[in-house]
């Protein structure tokens, strides 16, 4: 499967379901979390998986080359949530470590 990096930016609610996938949250509790349809999250989740080229076929599970190709372009921030420290980490010039993928 090749993966490419974003052919566009995505859109703010593109992000955050993206990052509510990448926490493992179903289609259904995403849609809980922002007040939308399964349907809308559903189409949100193709949208961006064509952003990043990933197309589906019956051997590929989208979700999870999604959330691969995420978290290798903006961090992963589900690692925040679960107290473990970031494989991307570096120490800044003031001594405090940061992620250098994660956007605020």
């Amino acid at each position: 499967m090749d993966i490419r990096i974003l052919t566009r930016e995505l859109t703010p609610f593109e992000h955050l379901v993206a990052e509510h996938m990448c926490e493992g949250l179903s289609n259904g509790a995403i849609a809980r979390e922002t007040a939308h349809t399964e349907k809308v999250i559903e189409n949100t989740i193709s949208r961006i998986a064509r952003a990043f080229g990933i197309k589906s076929d019956g051997d590929t599970n989208v979700r999870v080359l999604l959330a691969l190709a995420y978290r290798s372009q903006f961090g992963d921030r589900a690692f925040d949530v679960l107290g473990i420290a970031c494989s991307h980490l570096e120490v800044g010039p003031d001594g405090r470590s940061y992620c250098n993928r994660h956007i605020d």
